[in-house]
Formats: structure tokens, sequence, C-alpha cells
């Protein structure tokens, strides 16, 4: 693998930090900053969101820019918001920060993905992107329970510090060793690429993105108070806790890379149910401390596993036209699911059965995923059927 992808690795790790640091500090804004941990919550809704919203948007204004400069330009906006994160003075400030810091996200891991595939052969494209989202997970093993560390020893700001600070190295990283490209010199026809976008197999691919994810964020967006109050742990070991996670990440992740390079669909379907068994059986370890930590690694291993089977499909139903544009709104689908699972568990605690039903009630998800894969797959097999007979009358009509 070129060195260009962990060029790209490193920017991951600096925006799955800020991402995902975030839910092992709820307890603290929310009482620094006067609110509840449910409205705490809505800052990774609002994050979520920013990612949704800013995909489409920059990933057309900068359509005509060279990608290397695009990925640059994210990371600047990236480091500017995690220094607005570390001043803001109130709740209101914080979130308006996290939805600019948002903002990078979604094009960067989407105009990423894109440059990881063009990089190797077309046999070894799901695990680029794998290697790529590595540095997600890698986040999730050094930079969140770090920066959870940080933040309970010297207050959540100091946190968002450190995350600006790995902007900046990211900003060299990326300029050094992400090969130069040329500047588009066509027009940007993004009329062309939502046309694309349209088609019924990508918009599936998308859908599918939401439900999975959705999932994962109605347990992990309240893991903190999950383990602390249902299973009895500290508040200081919650990041050891989220290292056990980061590893189930990083090994799920990469195993579901070589899996999808093998067999996609399988991949997506197993993926998928695997996760929604975890989310299930989880619900009836969670008193025992142990069990607790095993369930947690496996969650990770579950949960990643899903994302370059998800992220190569959509890659393949845009088939060229809109492929940048494709591979930004899937991870804006990602963010959505964030969003919706931030959300959805917060109405489970406050206004549903509580936090004790959040893992059971969760699995339904990715359930509901598996659906829509099914739907897909049965439609394209229909049009198959369908277009077989018509292309037999045509060739017999010119015969």
């Amino acid at each position: 693998m070129p060195l260009a992808l962990f060029a790209l690795t490193a920017g991951a790790f600096g925006i799955g930090v800020t991402e995902f640091v975030i839910m092992g500090l709820l307890l603290e804004v929310g009482t620094d900053l006067g609110v509840s941990i449910s409205t705490a919550g809505l800052l990774i809704s609002g994050y979520a969101l920013g990612v949704v919203a800013g995909a489409p948007v920059l990933t057309v204004l900068t359509g005509r820019w060279s990608r290397k400069h695009v990925l640059l330009g994210l990371m600047v906006i990236f480091t500017l918001g995690n220094i607005g994160c570390a001043l803001a003075p109130t709740y209101g400030t914080l979130m308006a920060a996290r939805v600019l810091t948002a903002r990078s996200h979604g094009t960067f891991f989407g105009v990423g993905s894109v440059v990881a595939t063009g990089l190797v052969p077309v046999d070894k494209r799901a695990s680029a992107i794998a290697i790529m989202f590595t540095g997600l997970t890698v986040a999730n093993i050094l930079g969140v329970p770090l920066g959870t560390w940080l933040g309970q020893s010297l207050g959540w700001r100091s946190t968002f510090w450190a995350v600006a600070l790995i902007g900046l190295l990211a900003v060299a990283v990326i300029a050094l060793f992400v090969p130069r490209d040329e500047a588009s010199q066509e027009a940007n026809d993004w009329r062309a690429d939502l046309r694309a976008l349209g088609r019924r197999p990508v918009l599936l691919g998308l859908l599918t993105t939401v439900l999975g994810f959705a999932g994962v964020f109605t347990v992990f967006t309240f893991i903190a108070p999950i383990l602390t109050r249902l299973s009895g742990f500290s508040p200081t070991a919650v990041s050891p806790i989220l290292l056990v996670f980061g590893g189930g990440l990083v090994v799920g992740n990469l195993v579901g890379g070589k899996l999808a390079d093998r067999r996609l669909v399988p991949s997506i379907l197993g993926s998928l149910a695997v996760l929604a068994l975890v989310l299930f059986g989880m619900t009836f370890v969670l008193h025992d401390r142990v069990l607790t930590v095993i369930a947690i690694g496996l969650f990770g291993a579950a949960a990643f596993a899903t994302v370059p089977p998800l992220q190569m499909w959509v890659l393949e139903k845009a088939e060229g036209a809109g492929q940048s544009l494709a591979s930004s709104l899937n991870i804006g689908a990602f963010n959505l699911g964030n969003a919706l699972g931030a959300w959805f568990g917060g109405v489970i605690i406050d206004r549903g059965p509580g936090l004790g039903a959040v893992t059971w009630v969760s699995a339904l998800v990715p359930v509901s995923a598996i659906f829509i894969v099914l739907l897909a797959l049965r439609l394209e097999s229909r049009e198959r059927r369908l277009g077989a007979p018509n292309e037999r009358m045509l060739q017999g009509g010119v015969s």
C-alpha cells in the first residue's frame, strides 16, 4: 500500500478524535455548561448533521480543485473549528463550533475514498478504504481514551486544544505525502452528479448506511452512562474500556475490508447481522463487568466491519459519474445515522423504557438495514430479468 494512504489515515485520525471524544466527556461538558446528559448528547447530533449538510456543498464547490488542495483546505477548517470548541463560552457557541468542524468531515472522507481507491489495484479497493478509515479506529484506541483522560484531568477544553494540534500535524503530513494532482479544467457538471445520485441503487445504498450506523450510535452515544450507571464502573474506568472498544474497531474495520474485496454483498449482510446480534446480546451482560468489557470489544468490531463494504457498495453503484459526491454523501449518511442514533437513544432514555433498554432497542435498527439490502438485491434481480428479454429482442432485430 502506498504511503499516500497512510497520509490520508493521519487526517482521518484527527477527524476521528474530534468526532468521538465528546462521548467520553458528556458528563463533564454537561456539568460545566449546565445542561443535561441528553442535551449534551445533541452535540453529537449537531456534528453529524453538520457533516450531512457540508458534504454535498463542499464537494460541489471544490469540484474543480486538485484533490490534494481540497484535503488540505478541509483540514484547515477542521483545525479552526476545534480552536472554536476550546474557546466556546456557552453551549450554543460550542454547538456552532462543532458544526463548523463537521463541515470538513464528509468531503474529506468522500474525496479521500476516491483518492484511496485510485492508488491501488481493483481487487484491493475496499482494503484501501479500510486503511484510510483505520485512522478513525486508531483514534478510538489512542486519541479518544487519551482525550477523555485529558478532559477529565485538566478540563474538557484542553482536549479540544490537543485536537487542534493534531489538525496542524495532519496538514503537514498530507502536504508531504499525498501526491500532487492537476485541478480539473472541465466545468463541474453537478447536474450529472445529481442524476447519478438519483439512481435507485445509490439511494438504497445510502439508506442502508444510515440505518446501519444509527444502531451503532444509539448505544455508543451513551456509552459512558451505560458503563457507570448500569455496569457500575467508575468514571475513570471509561477510558480504559474505550481502549477495548477501539481495538475492536481496528479488527472489524480491516476484516470488513478484506471480506468486501472478496464478496461484497455477503459481507454487507453478514456484518449487519452480527451487529444486530451483538447489540441485542449486550442487554444480558451489562450487569457483569467482565462480560461487559468483552461485549464492548465485540461491539466495536461489529460496528466498523460494516464501514468498508457499505462505502464500497455506494461507490460501485455510482458507476463513475458522481463518485466523489456519492462517496461524500455516504459519509454524510454515516453521520446522519449518528445523529438519528443519538436522538433515538435520548428518546429511549427520557421518554421510553430507559437507559437499560437502549441496547436491545438499538438492535432493531441494523435489522431494518438488512431488509433494505434485500429489497435492493430483489429490485436489481428483477431489472436484470426484465432487461434480458429486451436485449435478446434487440439482438434478434439486428440479425
